[in-house]
């Protein structure tokens, strides 16, 4: 498998990307609320019908197929957004991030990878964890941190073999 090197993300950097997240992350609420809709026709579909809603000649099938059909693109819109304007640029959610809105941004402290923390309506990137601290093990930002993170370290020597996204 390639090394690749990773964007360490100062603090600066990290909350000049909120404003473009946050209208990322209000595009994708719309299609997970769009997703709740089509998924709720369904379930109603399927309550009347059970499983002969899927039969050509059900009354109900055109109408079963286009609930089925907007799902899988909207999953997939959600699934591109987040590949092609999130990920791509060193972001990442953790786990459960798309369901609460933790973002998770790289970046290097005394010689190795952390991770600064931010979560939807905080107004700032305010905390950091360590790459498996997770949430609960989140510390708040010291004028130290602000001083040091991403600045000191030179991500290509620091090693990435922790970093698994």
């Amino acid at each position: 498998m390639k090394h690749m090197t990773r964007k360490a993300f100062t603090i600066a950097e990290a909350n000049a990307e909120l404003p473009r997240l946050e209208e990322i992350l209000q595009r994708i609420e719309a299609k997970k609320a769009a997703v709740r809709h089509h998924d709720q026709k369904l379930q109603v579909l399927d309550a009347l019908w059970g499983e002969s809603v899927a039969h050509t000649t059900n009354p109900d099938h055109a109408a079963f197929n286009g609930h089925s059909s907007r799902v899988d693109g909207l999953v997939l819109d959600i699934k591109t957004i987040v590949e092609e304007e999130i990920i791509v640029a060193g972001i990442r959610f953790p786990q459960g991030g798309i369901e609460h809105g933790l973002l998770d941004f790289p970046t290097t402290y005394k010689g190795r990878w952390v991770l600064l923390c931010w979560q939807r309506g905080e107004p700032r990137v305010g905390y950091w964890h360590e790459l498996d601290g997770g949430y609960a093990g989140r510390h708040e930002i010291t004028t130290e941190h602000i001083i040091t993170m991403g600045k000191e370290d030179d991500p290509a020597t620091v090693d990435d073999s922790d970093l698994n996204f």
